[in-house]
């Protein structure tokens, strides 16, 4: 009786708890970057073993199907093949620069984190990416400024070319249709075959020729890029 009694008054005294899961949260993804695009964004709640990407390793083929060319298909597939939920293209497209995407429900069940990840366009290989953010169990509202990083799969050349598919140099294009053509190629010197911090973009006010194909004044970036709000219900 007396056990009984203590472990009653531990557990109102908030000594004892039970395990609490995440349950609905809404989110909000705004794209920071001066005159750069977002393709289309993955959302993704997952168990706490579970990436997207991680830095410092090597990039997976999903990862790099997502980074060179904008294709989440495999990486959805990934999620939700492992008992993850996702928010697919909650955007329905490209996130244009200073635009957002709201209202995106997702109801994480037993899942525990939080990732998200977009090619940014026009680059290589880059990509805005949340890994594995443990999701509060607590209500309210939570901000987050999101890095972009490099798949590290493909050279920095910033040669527009319609490049897309994996293992294809080049960029796929630039949607605001402000590239320019004709470039020689940056030179890309970096030896990080793994996914680490993007150094952003050199780009030239040459729109005919110069060393690339991107212009320094709509196309530059540096990090943070994009704006993540998360409230837990």
């Amino acid at each position: 009786m007396k056990r009984t009694l203590m472990a009653a008054s531990l557990m109102a005294a908030g000594l004892f708890s039970l395990p609490t899961l995440a349950a609905d949260i809404e989110v909000s993804v705004t794209n920071l970057t001066h005159g750069n695009h977002f393709t289309p964004l993955l959302i993704a709640a997952h168990d706490a073993d579970s990436h997207l990407f991680q830095v410092g390793t090597e990039a997976s083929a999903a990862l790099q199907k997502m980074a060179e060319g904008g294709d989440i298909a495999d990486l959805d597939t990934a999620v939700t093949g492992n008992a993850g939920v996702t928010s697919a293209n909650p955007a329905m497209g490209l996130l244009a620069a200073g635009m957002s995407v709201s209202d995106v429900m997702l109801d994480t069940g037993d899942n525990t984190h939080l990732s998200i990840v977009a090619m940014v366009l026009p680059t290589n290989d880059a990509f805005v990416g949340l890994d594995g953010w443990e999701i509060p169990t607590e209500a309210g509202t939570y901000t987050m400024y999101v890095n972009a990083y490099d798949a590290g799969t493909e050279a920095n050349d910033e040669i527009i070319n319609g490049g897309g598919m994996s293992g294809v140099p080049g960029i796929p294009a630039a949607p605001g249709g402000d590239g320019g053509a004709n470039g020689t190629g940056v030179m890309d010197n970096s030896d990080n075959s793994y996914v680490h911090t993007h150094p952003g973009v050199l780009g030239d006010m040459d729109l005919a020729g110069g060393m690339s194909d991107l212009d320094s004044r709509v196309h530059r970036w540096l990090n943070p890029v994009a704006k993540v709000v998360v409230t837990v219900k």
